[in-house]
């Protein structure tokens, strides 16, 4: 006797595995949107990806950007898709910012920089003191020579350009003085990737001084963008699919400052005579690269402890 089969030409077994599956799968569409209303996550698929809408008008530094332009257009499209679905990156940079944040935008204020350059912090190092291939150092990625020629220390015991507040000196008056070459802060912004040398090659070969009508190489042809997609992502980071609550930005840690004109043999042994361990003295004073500080004459340094109890998460 010939078996019996659906219609359908399927065994039974299988037709009702299949039906069972689909079942599973509409029960847990269901269960992914029920938990996220119940943390008030965005009611989609986790899978879903989709295409970011511009602003009608971006500003840069209090420069219009000219969204008009369709190569200028496309550019910005790109930085922000590939910074808006770099999602262990963004998510942390965003995390972090904050924090730096806290220090870098009174200084920017102090020296006259548009606040928009905090994110030429973030975009360069994600706010970690990171060595890129050409050796530049810290947050702000700078070269030996060029801290050196703004002021700061850089030896085997002591590197400046991992001190968040010196650092942010430095920058600032290094894309000052390149405000002050070409009037314009798109212009300076590329300067800090291309150097003012490479980009006064291109002004005299390309006759324009207009960032945004320049060829450039791919690197600081994205540059300028990947600042402003940074910017649009920070400032509004659920329009990008982002959805940060207040308690998941790491919270600004409270710390005093010991001013040191004198050799420190020990860190570990000054950090447990203040009340703290080498890690945290480390963590927060990255520019003392040894385990010592030997006295340099008419040398003050500031060295930076978390206040009594910060480390604890209440």
């Amino acid at each position: 006797m010939s078996q019996r089969r659906f219609s359908s030409g399927l065994h039974p077994v299988l037709y009702f595995s299949g039906a069972l599956l689909v079942v599973l799968v509409i029960l847990s569409i269901q269960s992914f949107s029920e938990n996220s209303s119940k943390t008030g996550l965005p009611e989609r698929m986790p899978s879903l990806n989709i295409p970011f809408n511009l602003p009608g008008q971006i500003e840069f530094a209090g420069e219009t950007v000219p969204l008009n332009n369709f190569d200028t257009r496309e550019s910005l499209d790109k930085e922000l898709l590939v910074n808006g679905y770099w999602h262990s990156r963004t998510i942390m940079v965003l995390k972090r910012s904050r924090r730096y944040f806290e220090t870098i935008e009174p200084i920017l204020r102090k020296y006259g920089v548009p606040e928009d350059f905090k994110f030429l912090a973030m975009a360069e190092s994600g706010f970690e003191n990171v060595v890129s291939p050409a050796r530049a150092a810290g947050i702000w990625q700078l070269l030996e020579s060029t801290a050196k020629e703004y002021g700061l220390e850089v030896n085997s015991e002591v590197d400046e350009r991992y001190n968040l507040e010196k650092s942010t000196e430095a920058a600032c008056k290094y894309l000052l003085e390149s405000y002050k070459t070409y009037a314009n802060w798109a212009m300076a912004a590329a300067t800090y990737n291309a150097g003012r040398n490479g980009l006064d090659n291109q002004i005299s070969k390309q006759k324009t001084d207009n960032y945004y009508d320049l060829l450039l190489n791919d690197e600081t042809a994205r540059y300028v963008f990947r600042l402003i997609a940074h910017k649009l992502i920070t400032e509004n980071p659920s329009d990008y699919g982002f959805h940060l609550e207040e308690v998941d930005y790491y919270p600004i840690i409270a710390t005093h400052v010991i001013t040191i004109d004198t050799a420190i043999d020990d860190i570990a042994g000054f950090a447990l005579q203040n009340s703290t361990n080498y890690k945290i003295i480390k963590q927060f004073n990255p520019w003392l690269r040894q385990n010592y500080l030997h006295d340099q004459p008419d040398k003050v340094y500031h060295i930076r402890i978390p206040d009594t109890g910060e480390r604890i998460i209440q």
